[in-house]
C-alpha cells in the first residue's frame, strides 16, 4: 500500500511538468514539433546516461542473480503479451497500431525515474532488464508488423544507442570498473533529467493532438483497457509464479520493477514509428494520450494489487 501511495504522488509530480510541456505549446511559445527536439536530447543524450549510471553498481554475485531474474520475468511478460495479443486479435479485429499499443509499454521514459524515488537507485539496474528485452523486440516484431515484412534489421538494433550503452554498462559492471567520480556525477545529473524532460516531451506531444479523437472514439478505450487493465492483471499471476522460483532474497522489489516497466502507457516509438512507415500516426497519437492520462489512476491500482498479492 505505501509504494501504492508513493506512486501516485511521484506520478502526480511528473503529471504536473507534463501540463507545463502542454501550457508552453498551448501558450504559443514552442510549436508542437518542436517536441522533436527534445526527444532527441532525451534519446540520444540522457537515455544512454541514465543507463550507464544504472549500472554502476558493485558486482555481486546478489546483483547477477537478480539481473538475471529480472530478464527472465521481461522476457516472460513480453512472450505472455504477445501470446494474448496474437490470441485477441481476430475477435477483438485488433488492426496493428491497438496490437503494438497493447504490447509495449513507455517504460524506457517513465519505469527509470519511478523505480529510483520507489526503490533506489540502487535498482535501477533491473529496469534495464525490461528496456533491453523490449528495445530487440520493437526493432524487429514491432517494426515488422508495422511495415508488413520479415526481414530482421540487426544493424539497428546493434547500432541502437541504448543497446550500445546497455552494452558499455554491462561491461563496466561485469569487470568491475568504476568511472571517476566526476563523470559519475555528470551521469547522475543527467540521471535527473530523465522523468521532467520525458514529461515535458509527452505535454507537448499532447497539445498537438484533438482532445475530441482522444476522448469521443469509443473503440480508443479498448486498446486502452488492454494496456493499462487486462494485461497487466494477467501478467500478475506470472509475476506470481516468478517469485516461487526467485534466487534472491530481494525478489520482490526486483520484480516490482520489470512489473512496474509492463505497466506504463503506450510506447511512444510506436507512433514514432506508425509515421515512418505511414500508418495511421494520429491514431497511435490519440492511444497514446489516452493511455498516458488514465495511467495516473491505473499504474497506482496496479502495483497496490502487486503489493497484496506478492
Amino acid at each position: 500500500m505505501q509504494i501504492s501511495i508513493l506512486l501516485m504522488q511521484e506520478i502526480i509530480k511528473l503529471f504536473v511538468i507534463m501540463f507545463m510541456g502542454y501550457a508552453v505549446v498551448k501558450a504559443g511559445l514552442m510549436k508542437a514539433s518542436e517536441s522533436k527536439s527534445v526527444s532527441v536530447i532525451l534519446v540520444y543524450l540522457v537515455n544512454p546516461c541514465v543507463i550507464v549510471n544504472a549500472f554502476q553498481v558493485e558486482y555481486t554475485p546478489e546483483v547477477q542473480k537478480g539481473l538475471i531474474l529480472a530478464v527472465m520475468a521481461a522476457v516472460v511478460i513480453h512472450l505472455l503479451y504477445l501470446l494474448l495479443t496474437a490470441i485477441l486479435k481476430h475477435p477483438l479485429h485488433l488492426n496493428v497500431i491497438e496490437r503494438a499499443t497493447a504490447i509495449y509499454s513507455n517504460a524506457g521514459i517513465l519505469v527509470i525515474p519511478l523505480v529510483q524515488v520507489l526503490l533506489g537507485q540502487e535498482y535501477v539496474i533491473y529496469s534495464s532488464a525490461f528496456i533491453t528485452v523490449q528495445l530487440v523486440l520493437l526493432w524487429t516484431h514491432c517494426k515488422n508488423m508495422l511495415c508488413e515484412e520479415s526481414k530482421l534489421e540487426w544493424k539497428k538494433i546493434l547500432l541502437n544507442v541504448n543497446i550500445i550503452s546497455i552494452f558499455v554498462g554491462v561491461i563496466l559492471f561485469v569487470s568491475r570498473v568504476s568511472l571517476p567520480s566526476g563523470v559519475q556525477s555528470v551521469l547522475g545529473m543527467m540521471n535527473n533529467l530523465m522523468g521532467p524532460l520525458g514529461m515535458l516531451l509527452a505535454g507537448m506531444v499532447i497539445a498537438d493532438v484533438s482532445m475530441k479523437n482522444v476522448f469521443l472514439r469509443k473503440r480508443n478505450y479498448l486498446s486502452a483497457a488492454l494496456r493499462l487493465l487486462i494485461y497487466p492483471v494477467l501478467s500478475l499471476a506470472v509475476m506470481k509464479i516468478i517469485s516461487l522460483f526467485a534466487p534472491v532474497s530481494d525478489f520482490k522489489q526486483i520484480l516490482l520493477t520489470v512489473y512496474l516497466a509492463s505497466v506504463t502507457p503506450a510506447c511512444t516509438t510506436v507512433t514514432s514509428m506508425a509515421q515512418l512507415y505511414d500508418k495511421d500516426a494520429g491514431y497511435a497519437s490519440s492511444l497514446y494520450v489516452l493511455t498516458t492520462l488514465l495511467s495516473i489512476v491505473t499504474m497506482p491500482v496496479m502495483v497496490y494489487l502487486y503489493e497484496m498479492m506478492m
